[in-house]
């Protein structure tokens, strides 16, 4: 006997997730082995936390700690969507809109679909070590035992409803945008939180685990759903009414969340993306004086454009200022902060350079076709560098100016940007070879959360910490120099040696540019 169509369309759903998960593992073996080796280390890691959680049960405050912990897991399923909704394609409606499915059978097989994979187990695990913790005698079981999956349900469905009522921002360019800043952000303030519970924490003592600060939260955080449903288990033990009432408000939730995502699903399904049907205006502007003259300005012009327009780039170059900002906030706040912090701005910075012809993806072969002269490839890794020394000096110095009246060492500061200018030339000169001798291939699509194509992660780790280590090497001397030489001078001396690494590493690159085009050519178109 033939499945009815609705049930047909759930199993299809749930049978390509897993289709997608298996398929995951079957592009090579080193991949199969990082996937397994590394939920494997998840998998540990997350049952561990969840054993300590439950040997909390019976200690003052472990129901207060299980309202933290599921607080932070409702913000972070609330969140990240947000910020990897690119980098899952299984989390993206859009998909799924063009084919002949009704609402209803796309909501419970996609829901049924979202409850399969890591992160829903993680979640499961971590609750049900919470649950143990909250519960307070046999009347709880029953409620942690419901209050648990009812968690999970609410956490995925969650999830869900936001990247389907955002589908269209978030697969947009100003969306992709957005994801970049908010991924930022959610780092800031994941430091904040890290900063304040550190502070919350730290009167602990020698007197043993401390959990009374977190009582006046988890007083107001129990009583919201989700956080009700696994905070009934320890209601339960003074009111059963009260805690089915918590477990009713988050049953109320998942119905409200499940009609917004439905709601959602069938709008994206009948009603026209408004993005294609306006015409927009494109307003010229002269920059002929900003830059300079012939290809380099022209190449300079264009690698800024990208840097700004494509999300990979875009993502790259303000996780390096973001770092650096996280960076410099915690030194102030924790006590040991210096202006010499600066110079991890130049040298993250300077890192920009690495890989040019790989993020240009399969529009370098328009690139390629106009380097014909040792002169013309001279003049495009010029132009790229003047590019990113246009934006990497200016937010340097700005940075070293902040982090000098933020710490009062003013007197350091010329030393400071004399290394952070030295940092950022030999980022500059060392980013320029390895674009030539060692380019990788990007993804296909501009996700600006996957920087590698498969295959090429080994590749893209190389890169980024060899060449770290490389220009921490370079710059070594220039800090050797503090030892022997008045502050004031490191400035001129950073300066003039950065200026001299950055030429020397862009001139020897585009001497070997040439030799290496067709085989930089064929890494950067592929995919």
């Amino acid at each position: 006997m033939s499945l009815p169509a609705d049930r047909v369309v759930v199993r299809t759903l749930v049978s390509l997730k897993l289709r997608l998960l298996a398929n995951g593992l079957r592009r090579s073996p080193g991949r199969r082995a990082l996937y397994v080796i590394g939920s494997v280390v998840g998998l540990l890691f997350t049952a561990a936390i969840a054993t300590g959680f439950a040997f909390l049960h019976g200690h003052d405050g472990a129901a207060d700690a299980t309202v933290m912990l599921t607080t932070s897991l409702v913000i972070g399923w609330a969140a990240l969507p947000l910020f990897l909704f690119s980098s899952d394609e299984s989390s993206d409606p859009t998909r799924l809109t063009m084919l002949p499915l009704r609402p209803g059978p796309l909501l419970r097989g996609t829901l049924l679909a979202a409850l399969i994979g890591p992160g829903p187990v993680i979640a499961l695990v971590l609750l049900t070590g919470a649950g143990i913790a909250a519960a307070a005698g046999a009347v709880s079981v029953p409620f942690a035992v419901l209050g648990v999956p009812l968690t999970v349900a609410c956490l995925v469905t969650l999830s869900r409803a936001v990247a389907a009522g955002n589908a269209k921002l978030l697969s947009s360019r100003r969306g992709k945008d957005f994801a970049i800043f908010g991924g930022l952000l959610f780092a800031v303030l994941v430091q904040v939180g890290n900063l304040a519970s550190q502070s919350v924490f730290g009167r602990a003592g020698e007197s043993g685990l401390d959990l009374s600060p977190l009582k006046p939260f988890a007083s107001v955080l129990r009583w919201i759903p989700p956080v009700s449903a696994l905070d009934s288990a320890r209601t339960a033990g003074d009111s059963v009414p009260l805690a089915l009432l918590q477990l009713a408000a988050t049953g109320a939730l998942l119905v409200l969340l499940l009609r917004w995502w439905r709601r959602s699903l069938q709008d994206l399904m009948v009603t026209a993306d408004s993005s294609t049907l306006i015409a927009t205006k494109s307003v010229g502007r002269s920059t002929r004086n900003l830059f300079p003259e012939g290809r380099v300005g022209a190449v300079m012009q264009r690698h800024l454009r990208y840097a700004w327009r494509e999300p990979r780039a875009k993502a790259a170059v303000f996780t390096s200022i973001g770092m650096t900002l996280v960076f410099c906030v915690l030194s102030v706040v924790q006590g040991w902060g210096t202006v010499y912090v600066v110079v991890m701005a130049g040298l993250m910075l300077g890192l920009q350079m690495v890989n040019l012809f790989g993020m240009d993806g399969s529009a370098f072969w328009m690139v390629s076709s106009t380097l014909a002269t040792p002169a013309d490839a001279r003049d495009e890794l010029r132009g790229r560098a003047y590019a990113v020394v246009s934006y990497a000096a200016p937010v340097s110095t700005l940075l070293g100016l902040v982090l000098a009246a933020a710490t009062g060492q003013w007197s350091e500061l010329l030393p400071a940007l004399g290394l952070t200018y030295a940092a950022l030339g030999a980022g500059v000169g060392l980013g320029a070879l390895l674009s030539v001798l060692a380019p990788y291939a990007m993804p296909a699509d501009s996700s600006p959360m996957r920087n590698a194509a498969p295959g090429q992660s080994g590749l893209v780790a190389l890169n980024t910490f060899g060449s770290m280590l490389g220009v921490a090497a370079i710059t070594a001397p220039v800090a050797l120099l503090m030892l022997a030489l008045p502050g004031w001078v490191l400035l001129p001396v950073g300066l003039g040696y950065g200026l001299l690494l950055a030429l020397a590493g862009t001139r020897f690159a585009a001497g070997r540019l040439l030799d290496r085009l067709p085989e930089i050519l064929a890494t950067a178109i592929e995919r």
